[in-house]
């Protein structure tokens, strides 16, 4: 069994699949932490994911809450709603895809829970032959080159700042929630970067993953968008 933490899941136009997760998600929290909650944010979704998660949420044994952004204003903006809202000591966010299988919850949730840190997050790059189905290689080459541009403009001594599973002791992090200013998908590297700074101890964690079709990063677009965020985020820090 593990504490009581909370969930958040973000969510943009997740109608295909978000019905599934939800059941898995409630399920596995009711035989391993049934005092958890779970809160599902929907970041101005335009077509049925909304009314899903109320359906399934309706029948939900556990404490549940639907958070609605609009209009949609990014992943960024979305997980930091559903931090801001949690109720428990730890929140733990990931992606509607569940590329992180829910069984690999404890290996973040419980070095927090026994105090050994602040601050847990899943990484694919500390051992690779955990990942199972791999992204398409231009895609995987490119988060490899910009999690190096990250470790460069930053600081940060980690190697994979965007993988969505992370967890993190709320009433440490509150303020860094709070502080933090990217709704974009760089926004896990301001999180982690504000907490380094701040001197949370933070701990990168390899786990299972598996790619997911439907991602809604913009190959070009967005890598671009994402690499501004870092150059942004490292000049106010100067």
């Amino acid at each position: 069994m593990l504490p009581a933490f909370s969930v958040v899941i973000p969510a943009f136009n997740e109608a295909s699949r978000i019905g599934e997760t939800l059941r898995l998600t409630l399920d596995y929290l009711r035989n391993v932490s049934p005092e958890s909650e779970l809160i599902v944010v929907n970041d101005g979704s335009t077509e049925a994911t909304s009314p899903i998660v109320r359906e399934v949420l309706e029948t939900a044994k556990i404490e549940t809450r639907l958070l609605e952004n609009f209009p949609n204003r990014g992943k960024g903006a979305a997980v930091r709603s559903g931090l801001l809202a949690a109720q428990k000591p730890i929140a733990l966010f990931f992606d509607a895809d569940l590329s992180t299988p829910l069984e690999e919850t404890p290996k973040v949730i419980e070095p927090i829970a026994d105090g050994e840190i602040d601050i847990a997050f899943g990484s694919r790059a500390l051992d690779r032959r955990l990942i199972g189905h791999h992204q398409p290689w231009r895609r995987e080459h490119a988060g490899r080159v910009f999690n190096l541009l990250v470790r460069l403009a930053t600081g940060l001594p980690f190697w994979d700042t965007q993988c969505g599973f992370k967890a993190f002791r709320i009433d440490v992090c509150r303020p860094i929630f709070e502080a933090a200013r990217i709704d974009g998908f760089a926004f896990d590297v301001e999180l982690l970067y504000l907490a380094h700074r701040a001197g949370l101890r933070i701990r990168e964690i390899p786990v299972h993953w598996n790619h997911s079709a439907g991602s809604k990063v913009r190959f070009f677009q967005d890598s671009l968008r994402m690499l501004l965020e870092v150059i942004v985020l490292r000049s106010r820090a100067l």
